[in-house]
């Protein structure tokens, strides 16, 4: 999803599908977290694109842990490159001890995280 400005630049505000160009690679953000949920002290996550000046986009990851639970961000990514290609590792990892905003239905609010966490590319 994009908008079009006064002087006819495009910019992407959304994506209509979950997933994350970075570089060229597509990058699927329920592939990410399912990575990610498969370590033992990640009790829920989100995967979000974050602008790029080079790739376009990288990929991030806002982690709520369990309780009493530790895990740096390398160990996180090692964990992710273990069971995916490197391009789609998060590079950015943000923890959050409240839980994930979700609308009614229960599904993550990843814009909303996103307008929390990134910084506006314009």
């Amino acid at each position: 999803m994009a908008r079009l400005d006064d002087e006819n630049f495009i910019y992407i505000v959304d994506r209509a599908k979950d997933m994350i160009i970075r570089g060229g690679e597509n990058v699927y953000s329920v592939q990410v977290e399912a990575a990610l949920f498969e370590h033992p002290a990640v009790a829920d996550c989100a995967v979000i694109g974050v602008p790029d000046p080079t790739l376009g986009e990288e990929v991030g990851a806002v982690v709520v842990l369990r309780p009493g639970a530790k895990v740096t961000a390398d160990e996180l990514g090692l964990h992710v490159k273990a069971r995916l290609a490197g391009f789609m590792v998060p590079t950015h990892i943000w923890y959050r001890s409240e839980p994930l905003p979700r609308n009614p239905q229960g599904k993550v609010l990843k814009r909303d995280l996103r307008n929390e966490l990134v910084p506006p590319t314009e």
